[in-house]
């Protein structure tokens, strides 16, 4: 027969989780009705889910209060600890994606007509995979169930690439003047609303990881274009040396504009001074990896007139440009090129840079 403390602290984990999926299916419901309100231009149901907000706010303040209790009454350990501290960085996610649905749903008084049928089928398929993740997130998080968790950060990683699609047909509604221009920030707002939604469904799928396993969320690594004009020389040097210096912090790739048919001699001699093998290396066309671009989280452009010639780039792809002097000899670049990358990846990955 359990003692009244464990029946105490059974009780007392129940309402925490109770509070827990009371918060998550209100949140997920003022997602709804938001969407719902943008698409059909229903002021009054923008309103109520405005207000909804803040009984979602005071719920999460309820959740962390009980979860502080939780902890001063039972001082606990292992995975009684783990599961609180979890629940308490979780009601600010929690309470986020609430005022991400007050948001949504205060761009309704702002627009002037109900979104044209691109942009509203956008709308639709945005909102159902943040529905949907979230619903999944939050579901993995009560049942501690990490398979699910880990299929819906897959599921969410793969889904990025949508927002440059949303933003690209925003540019065509913008350049064809059919609708004012505070109509298609609104819109804008609404989706940068529901990707967010997205990131905190992927929060909790990594709190559910975290419960269950005692794994914390791996560091990030980073897909890294370099980019000159022919991609025989100072781009190569610069993916293959951050290749060997930060092997476990991404992946590199190099490519040129207007590119070369072989390696420069010069630079495949100099690279095996410093350690580096041109030898199997061969220049690529960055015209050949327009389809992968939304891959690259930053592409570096390496010369004057590099941003130019890269061109128009995915809404979540950073270019970076370095004016280097790219005709200067392999040594003079290898010396300006190797404190920026170090210093690149510093600022991506801090001290985890390897």
């Amino acid at each position: 027969m359990p003692s009244h403390y464990e029946e105490r602290l059974q009780k007392d984990l129940a309402w925490i989780q109770d509070l827990v999926g009371i918060v998550g299916n209100a949140i997920h419901e003022g997602i709804e009705n938001a969407v719902r309100a943008v698409l059909t231009l229903d002021k009054d149901l923008a309103a109520a889910t405005v207000l909804g907000d803040y009984t979602v706010n005071r719920r999460t303040r309820e959740l962390d209060r009980a979860c502080h209790a939780f902890v001063a009454r039972h001082l606990p350990s292992a995975g009684h600890l783990r599961y609180v501290s979890s629940v308490l960085r979780l009601t600010i996610g929690l309470e986020r994606i609430g005022d991400y649905a007050a948001t949504i749903s205060r761009t309704v008084a702002q627009l002037s007509t109900q979104p044209p049928p691109v942009v509203a089928r956008d709308v639709e398929m945005m909102a159902e995979h943040a529905r949907r993740m979230l619903h999944d997130g939050l579901r993995s998080f009560q049942t501690r169930d990490v398979g699910l968790a880990q299929a819906t950060l897959t599921s969410a990683a793969q889904f990025a690439q949508y927002f440059d699609r949303v933003f690209t047909d925003l540019v065509t509604e913008g350049e064809a003047h059919s609708r004012p221009v505070s109509d298609l920030f609104s819109l804008m707002a609404t989706f940068n609303r529901l990707e967010r939604v997205i990131h905190q469904a992927k929060n909790i799928c990594e709190e559910t990881v975290f419960v269950v396993t005692g794994k914390i969320k791996a560091e990030k690594t980073f897909q890294i274009l370099f980019v000159d004009a022919e991609n025989s020389g100072p781009s190569q040097l610069a993916e293959h040396f951050t290749r060997k210096a930060f092997p476990q912090s991404g992946r590199y790739r190099s490519a040129g504009w207007k590119c070369s048919e072989e390696i420069d001699p010069a630079y495949q001699r100099f690279a095996q001074t410093v350690g580096i093998d041109l030898g199997k290396a061969w220049p690529t066309s960055l015209p050949t990896l327009k389809d992968q671009l939304d891959d690259f989280q930053v592409i570096v452009g390496l010369g004057k007139g590099a941003r130019e010639s890269i061109g128009k780039m995915p809404f979540h792809t950073t270019v970076v440009v370095w004016e280097i002097d790219v005709a200067a000899t392999p040594e003079a670049v290898y010396r300006e090129l190797t404190p920026r990358v170090r210093d690149l990846m510093e600022r991506l990955r801090g001290d985890q840079a390897s």
